[in-house]
């Protein structure tokens, strides 16, 4: 073991720090939006109450990821480990805000039962994470690279670079500008004026082109003098205050909220399993049971303050090690995110910077994961991985079709399924593929990628594997229970058989024969 001391601030850390720190900024934006403008919870709940307990709980996930990494640099007595970003789950902000609290809320005519409940969401998912931090391991050692990266790459194109994609063509002049600032920072190597990190570079192009286009009647960014003076009336110091009260408030609701938090966590569990997994293709291995009880106890620290939302381990290791990031940059945005949340910043930056400007950082993460998981998997696993990316797509036209028909007042089955299949939209077909899309993109690519390996025996554990967890609503579902989605867990397990025979056969053929055959086959 060296005993040098890790550098605790590298140059990089600077990179990393604006890129991540904006990173978080956009998320904790976007949840005060939906908390202020979807929920319509009161300010003095919302910056009083949630965001200093949020604040709290990113701040102690980035302060334990740090230490972390600076153990792992201690213990291999090398400079070039960086911590595992984290925190809110993007996915889970949309889930909780609109499949929980907003019908909640809607239905009680209360936006604080909706919270509530909220609460007793993630109070349930932690405890998944806790408990399925032992057995993540196991499963990560049993489960193909191209899996848990293909799910991961599915996950950061759909929920993660789709969205900042679309903002940055809908404000081209802001978005475009800072995007290929970026790019030629962090793809290309270019250095700006005396090393200013390109995170903030971006920013500060962008906010200059929003404000100095107002002054010239171009309202790019949808920047606003009038906003940004409201803004100023939520400064304060607000510390977080046990809510545990109103954590058993939401049980009430537990029936539904159990069809979501369950499969959720699972979600969870996958997920983070699939970035430490990418971290390690990264070169830094941290250990899975440690990461995963870590975001569950975090998050249930969070919960009982009054954080409806679940802490994640970040999609973007590789991200954020590539342009320098080491042990500092996740601190250091733990500090600023306390700073920001506990004085009542976050309303003036919500008025002052534009969000387009930093929409671009959130692409250029998706890129990267995407590469990702061709890079450091066999080539020969690529259709794997490309069969890892359909699941999410699935499950992102679904949202968004849901979306549309919700905010014309309708659904899908108020239209009509036939109907909306008569146009060349399967609806039924993105709802069966898209729910549990992570655990979908894991199973399929698995089975995939040792199909592709003649590892016959192993494919078929992962189609049984499926057809259990579809028979019970884990997958193709979008509730628990038994025999949700009948046929298709019949499906794989019909799969399953017929690899296990596949298995057996090949296993009784003379050494190579099974491969040739196949061969000729092709």
């Amino acid at each position: 073991m060296n005993s040098t001391a890790p550098k605790l601030w590298s140059p990089g850390d600077w990179n990393a720090f604006f890129g991540f720190g904006t990173n978080i900024l956009v998320n904790l934006l976007t949840l005060t939006a939906l908390l202020r403008y979807v929920i319509k919870l009161p300010d003095d709940i919302v910056f009083g109450r949630i965001l200093p307990a949020t604040g709290l709980m990113l701040f102690l996930s980035t302060i334990y990821y740090a230490w972390l990494a600076y153990k792992l640099a201690k213990k291999e007595g090398r400079d070039t480990v960086c911590a595992l970003p984290s925190g809110i789950s993007v996915p889970h902000m949309f889930v909780v805000v609109f499949v929980i609290m907003l019908p909640i809320a809607a239905a009680s005519g209360d936006p604080i039962k909706g919270w509530e409940a909220g609460l007793t969401w993630v109070f349930v998912q932690s405890f998944v994470l806790m408990a399925g931090g032992f057995v993540a391991p196991w499963i990560k050692k049993i489960t193909p690279r191209a899996a848990l990266l293909g799910a991961l790459a599915g996950v950061s194109i759909a929920f993660i670079s789709m969205k900042p994609a679309l903002d940055m063509y809908m404000d081209p002049v802001i978005g475009l500008a800072c995007f290929a600032i970026l790019l030629a920072s962090w793809f290309g190597g270019v250095r700006y004026w005396k090393g200013i990190p390109a995170g903030l570079v971006a920013i500060g192009v962008g906010s200059l082109i929003a404000w100095g286009g107002l002054a010239f009647g171009f309202n790019f960014g949808g920047m606003s003098l009038d906003k940004l003076g409201a803004s100023f009336a939520s400064f304060g110091f607000s510390v977080p205050l046990p809510a545990i009260g109103h954590v058993f408030g939401g049980f009430e609701y537990l029936s539904v909220i159990l069809v979501t938090a369950i499969p959720f966590g699972i979600y969870d569990l996958v997920e983070a399993m699939d970035n430490v997994e990418s971290a390690e293709a990264g070169g830094d291995h941290f250990p899975t049971t440690r990461v995963i009880t870590a975001d569950g106890v975090v998050s249930l620290i969070g919960c009982l303050l009054g954080n409806p939302f679940i802490n994640a381990v970040y999609i973007g290791h590789p991200g954020w090690k590539a342009i320098g990031g080491r042990i500092g940059y996740s601190a250091a945005t733990g500090v600023m995110v306390l700073i920001l949340s506990w004085f009542g910043i976050l309303a003036v930056m919500m008025a002052l910077i534009p969000v387009v400007a930093i929409s671009p950082i959130l692409l250029y993460i998706g890129m990267l994961i995407g590469a990702q998981a061709f890079q450091e998997t066999p080539k020969s696993h690529a259709p794997a991985i490309i069969l890892a990316l359909i699941p999410q797509v699935a499950g992102w036209g679904k949202l968004m079709i849901d979306n549309a028909l919700g905010a014309a007042g309708t659904n899908a089955a108020a239209v009509g399924i036939d109907k909306l299949a008569g146009t060349g939209v399967l609806y039924h077909g993105l709802e069966l593929l898209g729910s549990g899309a992570i655990l979908t993109s894991l199973i399929l690519a698995a089975v995939a990628a040792c199909i592709i390996d003649r590892a016959y025996g192993r494919a078929a554990g992962f189609a049984l594997a499926g057809s259990v967890l579809t028979f019970f609503g884990f997958m193709h579902s979008e509730a628990i229970g038994l025999a949700q989605s009948p046929t298709v867990a019949f499906g794989y397990l019909l799969v399953a058989g017929g690899l296990f025979g596949l298995a057996r056969q090949t296993a009784a053929q003379p050494a190579g024969m099974g491969v040739v055959a196949l061969e000729v086959a092709d």
